[in-house]
């Protein structure tokens, strides 16, 4: 087999065979292939694709480069969900305990934020105690005892993806769908998941920000999962408009808890029953109505039990920030536009956030709105809080927040949460 070979093969708009797909990521990862040529093929992907066939054996060779768990051991069915990354999004932090409470078990594989997306295990780490890395033994443990699982993918879940999302991020092939939804469910596959729920956010806050090209990485992905025996759905979510009320680590886990006794923004409340619905529904127990045990307290006792299980305490008090800076209401009349990216950016700035993925965060950093797209606001009322403790970091996210915020005369509706479903 030649590398040679493999890249004018797809250079030209051939078809991979299985041998090459194995061969070349067998070998990349091995360290037998230099980037230089690993980067010539995902650039000829970029431009050529990969057909369903090539894309599942891809994706296959990817998970075998590690190993898949098996989680068969378990009287629990096994579901977990999947965010491609917006402002605001705290969901698997109410969604995880919420579908433990409801008899399943959620063995979720999180990440770290990078640029304006925040990332579930930075959110997780500003609890004391709580441990974000667990072997293969431990995991089967806490879901065993409590239903839920959040952890930071090991060294053996999909190595190959490593290494092609480093280069992918410094090649300029980030945007190519298959090897986006090969990179997602390479790692879902592998973590022993049975069944699958996808939120493919779109809108300015969002990866992805046209409407056709979620939709295609949605059933692109699907796909993926139905070739590989995991049953998966996908609900496209708006992201013009930041979800919440907050952006920020220690903030967002706050706002969390609050959905989880019962209260909390509405959007964010709609998005996670949405979710665990799907979720329910996939595996069988579409019986429990999720809604009630965010009321009946049940949801609450699975977030206890889920952060006690991985070392952290859920009664402690979360570390909040020294300062906080008031952004006002420009005019009085409806709240039209709050941009979702503008948050996020003012968020990272803050430090909430980070450049590059061996950058530290802040447990603390982040931006509160006080109204959404839709709420009256009336001028000179507070509507953005900023939280730092680096004064110097403020001036930047002040200039990210320019033009994010508009004010109508007349009234606006908010935006439809779900936008589409694709199974």
């Amino acid at each position: 087999m030649n590398v040679i070979d493999v890249i004018i093969t797809k250079r030209d708009g051939g078809r991979l065979s299985d041998e090459q797909i194995d061969w070349f990521i067998q070998r990349y990862t091995a360290g037998d292939i230099p980037d230089e040529q690993a980067s010539a093929l995902l650039m000829a992907i970029l431009f050529r694709g990969l057909d369903p066939a090539e894309l599942a054996r891809w994706t296959a060779q990817m998970i075998a480069t590690g190993s898949r768990a098996d989680l068969s051991g378990l009287a629990k069915p096994t579901v977990d969900k999947h965010s491609t990354g917006g402002v605001g999004d705290k969901i698997s932090l109410i969604v995880c305990p919420l579908l433990a409470a409801c008899g399943a078990a959620v063995p979720q594989t999180a990440g770290r934020g990078l640029g304006h997306t925040g990332g579930t295990l930075d959110k997780m780490e500003t609890i004391p105690g709580w441990r974000s890395t667990l072997d293969p033994d431990e995991v089967m443990r806490v879901l065993a005892d409590s239903g839920a699982v959040i952890n930071a993918a090991g060294p053996d879940l999909a190595p190959a993806d490593r290494k092609l999302y480093a280069l992918r991020d410094i090649t300029g092939t980030v945007e190519s769908i298959p090897l986006i939804a090969s990179s997602i469910m390479s790692k879902k596959i592998a973590e022993g998941t049975g069944a699958l729920v996808l939120d493919v956010k779109v809108g300015s806050g969002a990866f992805m920000k046209d409407e056709a090209r979620a939709h295609e990485l949605a059933e692109t992905m699907v796909g993926l999962g139905a070739a590989h025996g995991v049953r998966t759905v996908a609900l496209l979510t708006q992201m013009d408009v930041p979800l919440g009320r907050t952006a920020g680590n220690a903030l967002e886990v706050v706002e969390a808890v609050e959905v989880l006794a019962g209260g909390g923004p509405s959007d964010v409340v709609e998005l996670s029953l949405a979710l665990a619905r799907e979720m329910l529904d996939l595996v069988g127990l579409d019986r429990v109505d999720p809604v009630d045990l965010l009321h009946d307290g049940r949801a609450m006792d699975a977030w206890h039990a889920l952060v006690r299980a991985q070392g952290g305490d859920p009664t402690a008090e979360l570390p909040h920030a020294r300062e906080v800076e008031v952004v006002t209401a420009p005019a009085t009349g409806t709240l039209s536009r709050l941009d979702a990216m503008a948050v996020g950016v003012a968020a990272w700035r803050l430090g909430a956030g980070r450049a590059r993925k061996e950058d530290a965060v802040s447990p603390v950093a982040g931006v509160t709105w006080h109204a959404t797209v839709g709420d009256a606001v009336t001028e000179g009322q507070p509507l953005l809080s900023l939280h730092l403790d680096d004064p110097a970091k403020l001036p930047e996210a002040l200039d990210a927040l320019e033009g994010a915020v508009e004010v109508s005369s007349t009234p606006v509706a908010p935006p439809p949460m779900v936008l589409g479903r694709i199974d």
